[in-house]
């Protein structure tokens, strides 16, 4: 079974078959048993694109992963079904998250510090870490309903960094609301300028 990947998804099973300039950090994470996360990148079809993530921001190392090694995949929909109740610090996030996403009809998850820490239980989200979010989009999204979503969590005081997931690629809801002009969308071949990024 050929297992579907995209961008964002986490996987578990990276062993330390890492290029020699691998910082000793990114070592120390892979023998940790740490996942690593999905990125966009043409790489061979028995490898993966994957990035590593260390402790602090500036951590992040991109690296190749083969298919073969992959034992746990988790996509950012399926952390919205975790028990809130064992990250009580988030708890508060975390609710007012899901009640304004419930009001939007689509599939979506976490994605970022909070979707690691959900996935693992490290603690990796400060009350400074933007609230990564991923929305699928299959259909063309409404730059009304953009405006509108980006609006509610400003009102409710939730920093949030929402990627919209596009068949053909990923694109910042923020850029999608407030340009008229060319949007950039970010493919697995590099990052291009359209108008229209479901055509």
């Amino acid at each position: 079974m050929k297992l579907e990947l995209e961008a964002h998804d986490l996987l578990w099973g990276m062993t330390v078959d890492l290029a020699d300039d691998a910082p000793p950090w990114v070592r120390e994470v892979v023998l940790r048993g740490d996942p690593v996360v999905v990125r966009r990148a043409i790489t061979p079809v028995d490898q993966v694109a994957v990035g590593v993530r260390g402790q602090f921001r500036h951590q992040r190392y991109a690296a190749q992963m083969p298919r073969s090694a992959i034992n746990k995949q988790l996509k950012p929909e399926a952390l919205t079904r975790v028990d809130t109740q064992q990250f009580e610090h988030l708890a508060e996030r975390l609710q007012s998250i899901s009640s304004i996403m419930k009001n939007f009809s689509g599939c979506w998850g976490y994605t970022g510090s909070f979707g690691f820490e959900l996935a693992t239980g490290i603690e990796t989200v400060t009350q400074q870490s933007d609230i990564d979010l991923l929305i699928r989009a299959e259909q063309p999204f409404a730059k009304k309903q953009a405006i509108k979503l980006l609006e509610t969590f400003q009102q409710a005081g939730l920093n949030v960094d929402i990627q919209l997931q596009l068949p053909q690629g990923g694109l910042a809801l923020k850029e999608w609301a407030r340009n008229s002009g060319k949007v950039l969308l970010k493919r697995p071949d590099g990052a291009v300028l359209v108008e229209n990024p479901w055509n």
